[in-house]
């Protein structure tokens, strides 16, 4: 345990379940004489919990160790904050799919013991970083471990749009927009718009249109340190959104360059010792493990 000392505890907000998951572990931790650092917004839903408190950013650079309560949304929004501090970060799920946050509420303690005494993998997971710019300037930029999304926004209207990899042209395209996927986000969004299922080691960014007004535009697969440029056609007649992980939003508008390439820092994700991918998919995406069954 002399490796964990000080754990971090952020939790999703607005739901009862996670703060009695987040009161189990800070009796749990305390019991066997860790220090415990719980994020600003969940101690202000917790009155008298008597906990060190901090800002989710500054997180990583005080704790050795950070547990995330909640769905997989949850692990999105802490990997942006914590990624560039290479603090390991653990998923206990209190969502629906929980591809991320994978440590089930009724196994909490028995796998939390296990990570504190050393059992646990870790896995080291990309994100990508994004800028906007208009007539040269930026004007906003973001992050994601999933993906970001070119999207019509509140319009009903496709998008014109110009794609570049490596500064190569690649094609001029008219659909609802597009996915730019890393491997962990190949299940999410990406996999609903008929893209490849992505093992987490691949390094590797997918790139998956969204209803092309083209029938031979398909997902491609692209090299990940590639650096991606998506161009809005000047003549485009809508006002499309780009966003991350779906939790940041940047409007665009026809001439707006969108730039997306591999962030430096990356995501070090911490698993109990049975995690297996592959199982993980069985179970979340409901395959079959026996034809006729």
């Amino acid at each position: 345990m002399d490796h964990f000392r000080n754990i971090g505890l952020i939790g999703r907000l607005g739901s009862k379940q996670v703060i009695d998951t987040l009161k189990q572990l800070m009796r749990f931790l305390h019991d066997r004489g860790l220090n415990t650092i719980l994020d600003e917004r969940n101690a202000e839903m917790m009155p008298g919990h008597g906990q060190q408190i901090c800002k989710q950013k500054i997180m990583g650079e005080i704790c050795d160790l950070v547990i995330v309560v909640g769905g997989d949304g949850s692990l999105l929004g802490a990997a942006r904050a914590l990624a560039q501090c290479h603090v390991p970060v653990l998923g206990v799920n209190r969502g629906n799919l929980g591809f991320l946050t994978d440590i089930s509420p009724n196994e909490i303690e028995d796998k939390v013991s296990e990570v504190l005494e050393g059992k646990y993998t870790v896995e080291s997971r990309f994100l990508l970083d994004m800028i906007v710019k208009r007539g040269g300037e930026p004007i906003g930029e973001g992050t994601a471990l999933n993906d970001c999304v070119l999207h019509p926004g509140k319009a009903t209207r496709m998008i014109q749009f110009e794609l570049y990899i490596e500064g190569q042209f690649v094609y001029t395209q008219k659909s609802d927009g597009l996915i730019v996927s890393t491997p962990t986000g190949s299940t999410a969004y990406a996999l609903s718009g008929g893209g490849p299922i992505m093992h987490p080691k691949l390094d590797a960014i997918v790139l998956v249109p969204m209803f092309p007004h083209t029938l031979s535009s398909r997902p491609i697969v692209v090299d990940g340190n590639s650096e991606l440029k998506l161009v809005i056609s000047e003549d485009n007649e809508t006002y499309p959104t780009v966003s991350c992980d779906g939790q940041i939003n940047i409007s665009l508008a026809p001439g707006d360059v969108i730039t997306i390439h591999k962030k430096p820092h990356k995501l070090k994700l911490l698993h109990p010792l049975n995690y297996d991918f592959y199982r993980t998919c069985r179970e979340k995406l409901g395959w079959g493990t026996k034809l006729g069954r």
